[in-house]
């Protein structure tokens, strides 16, 4: 064949010719042809697009030049260490008040009574009731210092977070305890941090206090604030032992008719003490600054600002124990921008209920937890074909989140994983919530 010949045969058809093919086609051959086209367009038009992660995730971190294998986040500039994010933050303190600030007093802490709605009071009043409970211990001696040190013996609620700003407004320094501490650390704590003042949420903490003070454990504990209500025979109990018993409310008061104005304190100054669980002997106490609780939030915020920046429209649920420096840090993030903290019922049972009112964007868990939902969900998998149909869902879903793509709307979303959601009562997400996959802890990951 010669070469002329060969590129006539090779040629592209003309216009006229691909004209003529097309009339000879069936109708139902070129319906065909215009709904593939049609689905090709929409799934180009409506594919899932990855989300870009904000560093190499193979380089997460650099090594410090002259830092001895000291490495840090590859998201910095340089080897500085980011001690804050916005230039009018700088405290514990100043968090909240950038907060009252763009929130427009918005609503702040939020805590509801069974089968009720949340119900919220607003940052301004959880300033000024702030101020009343500093005021208050100014009134009755404390120095507004980073030596003062304030007990706080209480569940998550709102007047944890009231009563820590309260110190925070006059640079006071909390010190937070928990019931899974017992008696014996929790008298080490008081003692080793000469804290004088404990609030407590319920009598029932009061009493254990006493216990400590009856034993002479605790000689230097001389005032207890309780924010439930209580009989009379606490009072006259804590009388016999030195020990003055007095409700929030009372102090609160004592605060309004004495008010003081702020102290705010310096980033360098002490803010908390941490105090460990105690595995290993007695508890060890963590000494944070507000430098610390700054720079620690700051990081949240840096490694999540090319995808989320927290809002006014966030919200919070609270339910990881406040005594522990996670949730306290994930706490300020949220205060820092104006968003929302809602508070659960106190007990675990209730979470899911909590869960659906609240209808949180922002959800700190542990992987303990993490861990118990999923053996929840597939243990509801009582069948051979029903497990291998949800770990067959439950690998897609993880192959599109290990290629960046996250959302809802999939295939398995829609024959699986909202049934799932449903059959635990997780509340519906909205377009714009922002959605955190989480699958089991395991070495590949």
């Amino acid at each position: 064949m010669q070469a002329h010949e060969l590129f006539r045969h090779l040629r592209m058809p003309e216009l006229d010719d691909v004209r003529q093919y097309i009339r000879t086609l069936p109708t139902n051959t070129l319906m065909g042809f215009g709904a593939f086209a049609a689905l090709t367009t929409y799934w180009y038009a409506t594919r899932p697009k990855a989300l870009k992660p904000p560093c190499d995730l193979a380089m997460q971190s650099v090594e410090v030049e002259g830092g001895e294998y000291a490495r840090r986040s590859s998201l910095l500039n340089s080897d500085e260490l980011l001690t804050y994010y916005y230039n009018d933050v700088r405290t514990a303190y100043e968090i909240f008040q950038r907060g009252l600030k763009v929130s427009n007093n918005g609503p702040c802490l939020g805590v509801r009574k069974p089968n009720q709605p949340y119900e919220w009071i607003s940052y301004k009043e959880v300033s000024e009731r702030a101020e009343y409970v500093g005021s208050a211990l100014l009134h009755r001696g404390y120095k507004p210092a980073p030596d003062q040190y304030i007990g706080i013996f209480a569940q998550n609620r709102p007047e944890w977070v009231l009563i820590e700003q309260g110190c925070y407004t006059y640079s006071m320094v909390v010190v937070p305890l928990y019931d899974t501490l017992g008696a014996d650390a929790i008298s080490y704590i008081v003692n080793k941090a000469d804290v004088a003042l404990v609030f407590c949420d319920k009598s029932d903490k009061a009493k254990l206090l006493l216990d400590n003070v009856e034993r002479g454990e605790t000689p230097v504990l001389n005032t207890i604030v309780i924010m439930e209500s209580f009989d009379s025979d606490l009072v006259e109990r804590g009388k016999k032992c030195g020990v003055e018993i007095l409700s929030l409310r009372e102090l609160e008061e004592v605060g309004r008719a004495h008010r003081r104005k702020p102290v705010p304190p310096n980033p360098e100054d002490l803010a908390v003490i941490c105090f460990t669980s105690g595995t290993t002997g007695n508890p060890k106490g963590a000494m944070i600054t507000h430098q610390n609780i700054v720079s620690n939030a700051s990081a949240f915020v840096k490694a999540t600002e090319k995808v989320i920046i927290p809002g006014t429209e966030d919200v919070l649920i609270s339910f990881l124990p406040l005594a522990h420096m996670f949730e306290r840090i994930v706490e300020c993030v949220i205060l820092c921008h104006g968003a929302r903290i809602g508070f659960f019922q106190g007990d675990i049972r209730l979470l899911m209920d909590d869960l659906k009112t609240l209808q949180p964007t922002v959800f700190p868990v542990v992987p303990r937890l993490l861990n118990r939902m999923f053996d929840k969900i597939f243990g509801q998998a009582n069948t051979s074909l029903k497990r291998w149909i949800l770990d067959f869902a439950s690998k897609r879903k993880e192959a599109e989140l290990r290629s960046g793509i996250i959302r809802k709307n999939s295939l398995w979303d829609k024959l699986i994983f909202h049934k799932i959601q449903v059959c635990l009562k997780l509340f519906p997400l909205t377009e714009n919530s922002h959605v955190i996959n989480l699958w089991r802890i395991a070495p590949s990951f």
